[in-house]
């Protein structure tokens, strides 16, 4: 029998990405729409210091009283994962939405604005790359300016995450047509549902998969 469980016996974290998430971006139309809903704070969203952004990740993630769905978007998806090294324990599975290219940052920040730093060492160098104690999905597209659909690619197969190629969607934010999202939050519904159903680390269990298939998000339009 499927182990369903109900949408609110999750706690659901928001992690934006780089500049943040506005009040058009369908990470706060989502948090306006799931129960026990919030946004991790204490984050310079201007400065991309994956140590900072990982560690209030972490404090959030501390004070959870039961298990953690989150729900990232770009450089946000990078830190989750990084903060997930020290507490994967709380963490229930993870959403990852267009996550950015590790290589274009430093931990001092992206590299375009840290480069006279020396040394700088890129945080793709210290992400894992092994399966995730946790079920994830990383969702990219074929022409996203943060990162290459197959660079996308690489991390979710080193993560164990079920990968989702939306097509033609941009960097899945506002500025590509993604306010209201509803395909993505049926998504985001269904996995909470079926939580104990889902594989963790294992890229080839596709077959545990077969509910959401209705469910993988389409283009929307700018």
């Amino acid at each position: 029998m499927k182990n369903t469980l109900a949408p609110d016996y999750f706690d659901t974290l928001i992690v934006p990405g780089y500049h943040g998430s506005g009040d058009a971006h369908w990470q706060t139309w989502f948090e306006q729409h799931l129960p026990h809903a919030r946004r991790v704070d204490g984050i310079d969203w201007e400065s991309p210091q994956v140590k900072v952004w990982s560690a209030q990740i972490v404090r959030v993630l501390e004070m959870a009283t039961q298990p953690v769905w989150i729900v990232a978007h770009s450089f946000g998806c990078l830190a989750t994962i990084w903060a997930s090294q020290q507490i994967a324990d709380k963490i229930a599975g993870v959403f990852l939405v267009a996550p950015a290219d590790p290589w274009r940052f430093a931990h001092e920040g992206l590299y375009e604005q840290v480069k006279s730093i020396t040394p700088m060492r890129s945080i793709a160098e210290d992400l894992p790359k092994s399966p995730l104690p946790f079920p994830s999905v990383v969702i990219a597209s074929t022409n996203d300016p943060w990162v290459k659909l197959t660079t996308a690619g690489f991390w979710a197969q080193h993560w164990g995450s079920y990968f989702i190629n939306i097509g033609n969607a941009g960097h899945i934010n506002t500025d590509s047509g993604f306010g209201l999202w509803p395909e993505g939050l049926a998504l985001l519904q269904e996995l909470q549902s079926i939580h104990g159903e889902l594989p963790r680390g294992n890229v080839d269990a596709v077959d545990a998969y077969s509910d959401i298939q209705s469910f993988q998000p389409l283009v929307r339009s700018a």
